[in-house]
């Protein structure tokens, strides 16, 4: 049985929690990347309005997260070789924590990323044999 835990007994508090994940892509598309002028904007930017705009819907998306405050949420792009790492830091005061939030962020800022440069990553038949999303995780969570 499927069930929202109660959480009414415990205190409110500040809760922070960080998540990272890498998109790995080609080089080429790396380069265009650093270059930008890209069709659909810039990668790193429209990941980040991604990210925090996951946080605000993460219980729409996981059915059974509570629906709280957040208070701050910080989404950061870096490329790297091979990839880019997406960073997201969500600061909220509830009753349970923000962890669910921060990786929310983080998936759907990789997703974002792979949608603005999938065009750069197809091969010769339309797919995409060196484009993958890993690494998702959550770094560190703070109570209190």
């Amino acid at each position: 049985m499927a069930r929202m835990v109660d959480i009414s007994a415990k205190p409110v508090t500040r809760r922070e929690a960080a998540a990272e994940g890498v998109i790995s892509l080609r080089r080429s598309t790396l380069r265009a990347i650093k270059e930008g002028g890209l069709e659909k904007g810039d990668p790193a930017e429209i990941a980040k309005v991604a990210g925090i705009m996951a946080v605000k819907k993460t219980p729409d998306l996981i059915p059974l997260c509570h629906n709280i405050p957040i208070e701050s949420v910080e989404v950061s792009v870096e490329v790297e070789d091979g990839g880019v790492r997406v960073t997201s830091r969500v600061v909220g005061v509830s009753k349970t924590g923000v962890e669910m939030e921060a990786l929310a962020s983080v998936s759907a800022a990789l997703l974002s990323i792979w949608d603005v440069v999938k065009k750069f990553e197809k091969d010769e038949a339309g797919q995409y044999p060196s484009t993958s999303i890993g690494g998702v995780r959550v770094l560190r969570k703070v109570r209190g």
